[in-house]
């Protein structure tokens, strides 16, 4: 039977605090684990990200980004199971080092897979995620401001920008769940 973790993700210094909770196949390694992270957290993908694991550092392998001697290790080398086994609790996940989002991934627990559960899946969750290239926490607080107010002499540029409303307190795990489906080549 397929092994489950459960993982929770908050996006660190976000006041009030952003967060998901997924669950995800054990034999993810840390490069599938991006891309399901990235998607919960309602990332394009388009950035840069590393994943700092008692002090070891992960990525994606290329010669042409990493140009010095401290390179990270290969994130395809790790998975959670592995993790698991290595007793590890909480590691850090870093995507877009220029608007430095910043998350906290804690193991809360292990479990075997559901009978006709599509996995990975979002659970629960709190918040609307920051859109991507708006400018890291300081720039979110600023477009949340902007976005709440139709009378800002900004708010209707960065509406079209943002392409609709942004409400700040919208967080669905089923419309996550559905996206990671979709991601992973699921059905529905």
């Amino acid at each position: 039977m397929e092994t489950i973790v459960t993982l929770k993700i908050t996006l660190i210094r976000a006041k009030p605090p952003v967060w998901r909770r997924l669950e995800v196949p054990a034999l993810y390694n840390l490069g599938e684990l991006h891309s399901t992270l990235n998607a919960a957290m309602g990332w394009l993908d388009s950035h840069l990200h590393m994943f700092d694991v008692d002090g070891r550092e992960y990525s994606i392998s290329d010669d042409d980004i990493w140009i010095d001697a401290d390179a990270p290790l290969p994130e395809e080398s790790v998975t959670l199971a592995d993790l698991v086994r290595a007793g590890v609790k909480r590691f850090g996940y870093w995507y877009d080092f220029g608007d430095s989002w910043h998350h906290d991934v804690s193991i809360e627990k292990t479990g075997p897979a559901e009978r006709g559960v599509f996995y990975p899946r979002c659970v629960a969750g709190r918040r609307a995620c920051p859109p991507e290239d708006c400018g890291g926490l300081w720039g979110f607080a600023e477009f949340q401001e902007v976005m709440a107010d139709p009378r800002h002499p900004e708010h209707d540029e960065l509406k079209e920008w943002y392409g609709r409303d942004f409400d700040p307190k919208a967080s669905s795990a089923e419309d996550v769940s559905k996206l990671l489906r979709q991601m992973a080549g699921g059905v529905r």
